[in-house]
């Protein structure tokens, strides 16, 4: 299977750097993809990401998932409007608990594969530098006027944000870059993976990787998941529609699914599940032949709510649903 092919097709791929698609041809490759660990569960915004780094390792690649325990102290300015509150160590080792258990139910994390999937934590490495020795090592070898040129660094300083952006958010694309110098160098990881709104801090990386070692290094986004009349998708009433049943009931969790409109549930399901080109077809012949049919929706639910929440808990789900009709 071709990585970027089934991205492509799938409607998962944004950017990609030149090169990318020839090096994952070449040999097996291992990428990176960072998770916020401001919470102690994920949600479903996260969920494109995740199946990027599913379909990845089940390409033949090895999956890293980074998860920022010192980055997360500070906060990312990129897609944000205000600064986030800093957390404390003990409620961050806690989120990154959680997020690696509900992160197991995609990725293969435990079996002696070669491409077994790793969970690595910026906090192992970022902390023990001395803030002079970050400066000499790193900071010298990126310009202000570079970092000021980001686009996530210019909406913050144009009058969108409340605040403007403070020096501490405004170092995070270093650290950023750093992460991905540290792990090319240790892990020998050559791509980074992220929404659309990580480019600017993707190519930090790449850039300084270039300048300190001389090493090609790549980079691939995919798009900012949207619904057909451009409203912001996973978010209700109540909030965001998280993976963890404490935040989101599983009912709630696979109503959601089930209840998107059905140009909706085309595009998502390409997204969220592993289903084939056959398998989608089939379910578009059916709403073609009979449009009142939530075929398609259902089969999202199902999927979704499978994989998250269990086959169990999906059966319970279904046979309620059927009752109901």
């Amino acid at each position: 299977m071709n990585f970027v092919d089934e991205l492509r097709w799938r409607g998962m791929l944004h950017q990609l750097m030149p090169g990318t698609e020839e090096l994952l041809e070449k040999e097996q490759v291992t990428a990176y993809l960072g998770v916020d660990p401001t919470a102690d569960s994920l949600h479903i915004g996260h969920l494109c990401g995740v199946m990027i780094l599913r379909h990845f390792q089940k390409c033949g690649h090895k999956p890293l998932v980074l998860v920022g325990g010192a980055t997360g102290m500070i906060g990312d300015p990129s897609g944000k409007s205000d600064e986030r509150n800093l957390l404390s160590m003990e409620t961050l080792q806690h989120n990154v608990s959680c997020i690696k258990k509900q992160l197991s139910r995609f990725l293969d994390f435990d079996s002696e594969i070669p491409n077994r999937a790793e969970l690595v934590n910026n906090y192992d490495w970022l902390t023990p530098i001395s803030f002079f020795e970050f400066l000499r090592e790193i900071g010298n070898r990126v310009t202000i006027n570079y970092m000021m040129a980001k686009d996530s660094v210019q909406k913050r300083l144009n009058g969108e944000a409340r605040d403007g952006l403070s020096f501490t958010e405004f170092s995070y694309q270093l650290l950023q870059a750093y992460d991905f110098y540290y792990l090319n160098k240790t892990k020998n990881c050559k791509l980074q993976l992220g929404g659309s709104d990580q480019w600017g801090n993707i190519t930090s990386g790449t850039d300084l990787i270039r300048r300190i070692s001389g090493n090609a290094a790549y980079g691939l986004t995919c798009p900012l998941i949207t619904k057909a009349d451009g409203g912001k998708f996973g978010k209700t009433e109540s909030g965001n529609i998280w993976l963890d049943a404490r935040y989101t009931s599983p009912a709630e969790f696979f109503n959601f699914w089930l209840n998107v409109s059905y140009t909706d549930a085309c595009r998502y399901i390409k997204i969220f599940t592993t289903l084939t080109q056959e398998d989608i077809a089939a379910l578009v012949e059916v709403h073609t032949k009979d449009s009142s049919s939530k075929a398609m929706q259902m089969r999202l639910a199902e999927e979704v709510t499978k994989m998250v929440h269990g086959e169990e808990v999906y059966e319970t789900l279904s046979e309620a649903v059927r009752i109901k009709s």
